[in-house]
């Protein structure tokens, strides 16, 4: 005869090991309601439309979600986050609480941040997804719970990594600026040759947290609420450089580009001399597509460059709510993101934890080309995490009222 407490503990070990699988059966079972009720809803995705590579990524999805999910899937292509962000908030003042026009939302950001302290989110869902909990490990990078300097909470699902990169063209320029101070000594000595986007846009305001982040003399500032800080004294750095840069820009800082996009097309044409992207595959891509020389490449500041993870998130009022999560489960797939991840279609780099794959999965990525112009992990360097959400609006607004013409 066993012992009582031999009995006691095979019992226990039963008793935890009947609970787990029912526990994983009760989930498994969840989530198989989740896919049924998703099967024939109609998800309207706002996601920005600026860029034909993404957009096309975008309707591989689609067509992917339709054949596996019975999905369809809208995209809706949209110009800025924050005026669908107002129409769900519109929606929500007017008591639609239900039919909401926005089903899913391409977020981060001051953007995130709006709709969550107003409630227009539905979740938290993300943590529950099937291929969350399997190859995300939140624990990776601070970005993945902390969007901007807001937790997460599950309110929205990664989706990508982002990290600003410079590109030249090595046949005219050999040397780049590696630093602020060195492309305001660039500028000065070749005046009308280097510019950025205009902020609100993205891109363009990013360029101010970049330049700010080397410039200001206590840069951990930045990880802390605007109203918590000195912004006069944090900022004034950086309205010198500028006040330095813009008479010798690109049109003399009278006018700017308004996009990624067209500062590549004024690179091409040679009228500037150094391009920004937040697409660390972008120059690679434009050569492939025959948008720009063989000669171009990429590169990243000595100090390193601001990246970030980018998100989908649900708004409270979505009818299709179901349909959204499995969109959003299927992009966390290692299908999906090895495919998003090649240099020629997108370059956007995975969130999913590299050692959490089987051998098939790894070899997605492994087998992935390097695109010619696409700087490998290590060669990205260190990553600056992006200041608190609450920089983005005061530092756009403070830029007009020095700035905007």
């Amino acid at each position: 005869m066993k012992p009582l407490f031999t009995l006691l503990a095979s019992s226990l070990v039963s008793a935890s090991l009947f609970s787990s699988l029912s526990i994983a059966d009760d989930d498994t079972s969840a989530w198989q309601h989740t896919v049924d009720q998703a099967a024939g809803q109609t998800v309207y995705w706002n996601a920005w439309g600026g860029a034909d590579n993404i957009n096309a990524y975008i309707e591989w999805v689609a067509d992917r979600v339709a054949e596996d999910y019975q999905i369809q899937l809208k995209h809706v292509r949209i110009q800025d986050t924050a005026n669908t962000v107002s129409r769900v908030l519109a929606e929500k003042t007017a008591g639609k609480d239900t039919d909401g026009s926005v089903d899913l939302i391409w977020i981060n950001g001051e953007n995130f941040r709006a709709m969550k302290e107003n409630g227009l989110l539905y979740g938290p869902f993300s943590e529950s997804l099937p291929n969350y909990k399997a190859y995300v490990d939140p624990k990776a990078r601070l970005s993945l719970t902390q969007d901007f300097g807001t937790a997460v909470d599950g309110m929205e699902s990664p989706w990508g990594m982002a990290q600003v990169i410079f590109m030249h063209d090595t046949q005219t320029l050999s040397k780049p600026p590696k630093s602020m101070r060195e492309l305001l000594d660039y500028a000065k000595n070749h005046p009308g040759r280097i510019t950025y986007p205009e902020p609100p846009q993205f891109l363009g305001s990013t360029f101010l947290k970049q330049a700010l982040h080397e410039l200001t003399p206590n840069p951990e500032l930045l990880l802390k609420a605007v109203s918590e800080v000195n912004f006069e004294r944090a900022t004034q750095p950086l309205w010198a450089f500028l006040d330095e840069l813009h008479p010798v820009a690109w049109r003399r800082g009278a006018v700017f580009p308004s996009s990624s996009e067209e500062m590549m097309r004024l690179l091409d044409d040679r009228e500037i001399d150094i391009a920004l992207s937040f697409d660390v595959s972008a120059a690679s891509v434009q050569i492939e597509q025959g948008n720009l020389p063989d000669t171009v490449r990429s590169y990243v500041l000595s100090q390193g460059t601001i990246g970030n993870t980018h998100f989908v998130a649900i708004p409270y009022n979505s009818d299709a709510k179901e349909a959204a999560q499995v969109v959003a489960n299927f992009l966390l797939s290692p299908e999906a993101q090895a495919y998003k991840q090649h240099p020629t279609v997108w370059g956007d780099m995975t969130v999913l934890d590299y050692a959490s794959l089987d051998n098939e999965q790894k070899a997605r990525f492994d087998d992935l080309p390097k695109g010619i112009a696409t700087l490998s992990v290590d060669e990205l360097g260190t990553t600056l995490p992006e200041p608190h959400s609450t920089w983005m609006e005061a530092l756009e607004s403070a830029w007009r009222e020095r700035y905007a013409q």
